[in-house]
């Protein structure tokens, strides 16, 4: 029974640790995208858009290590999470009063669940090799890792709340882990290994060019709104 083996509460503690250390981005974008939401809808998109993305995961890691094998996908993938970062932060603020502006539930869910689906690919690479191939294992700690998703991303609202500046922060991160998921294709395999630095400077252009676009988005939409 794998209840008594200690392997698995090994292989559980390793799965946690992992979750623990990995999830600090996810909880980020969900706490970018609730925050648009009336205080009210926060907490359910928290709840939704963690528990949902959890279960993603299970049924990703089953393909992931397919489909990091697929060229391009992690290209298109970037692509994305930089767009969603130029949204996120756009979107986030009207003007220097900060008054939020206003989302919708499931558009705040969608918009984690694409994020978090991007953004694990490598993550439950890790996930499954700790499992090793345990079901009951992969899942119980998922499972688990849920309060640390949710708790993680709650703090992170209310320091939003209180400094603004680490709604740019979480924006450039988002940016961060879009430029390096670009070149993280087994597309440009060949391109990183002979150039390395690569690698921090796609991450480094990514992060500008949410906080650019985005901050430039912004202001465009202010302007219309103030005219």
């Amino acid at each position: 029974m794998e209840l008594q083996n200690i392997d698995f509460w090994i292989g559980l503690l390793k799965i946690i640790w992992i979750n623990i250390i990995l999830s600090g981005d996810n909880a980020v974008v969900i706490a970018l995208a609730a925050r648009s939401l009336p205080p009210s809808q926060q907490q359910k998109a928290v709840l939704l858009g963690s528990g949902a993305a959890v279960v993603m995961r299970i049924a990703l890691t089953v393909v992931a290590a397919m489909l990091l094998e697929l060229s391009f996908l992690q290209i298109i993938g970037g692509l994305m999470l930089l767009w969603i970062g130029v949204q996120l932060l756009s979107g986030d603020e009207e003007g220097d009063g900060g008054v939020k502006q206003t989302g919708t539930l499931m558009a705040a869910v969608r918009t984690i669940l694409i994020a978090d689906l991007i953004m694990s690919l490598d993550n439950v690479i890790a996930v499954a090799a700790a499992a090793k191939g345990s079901m009951t294992l992969l899942i119980l700690g998922l499972a688990i890792s849920i309060p640390l998703v949710i708790f993680g991303s709650t703090l992170m609202i209310k320091l939003m709340e209180r400094y603004p500046v680490i709604v740019t922060l979480g924006a450039a991160l988002i940016g961060w882990v879009g430029g390096e998921t670009v070149v993280s294709d087994v597309a440009l395999k060949g391109v990183m290994v002979a150039n390395p630095w690569l690698h921090y400077a796609a991450a480094a252009i990514g992060a500008t060019l949410v906080l650019g676009i985005g901050r430039l988005m912004q202001k465009r939409h202010t302007e219309h709104v103030t005219f």
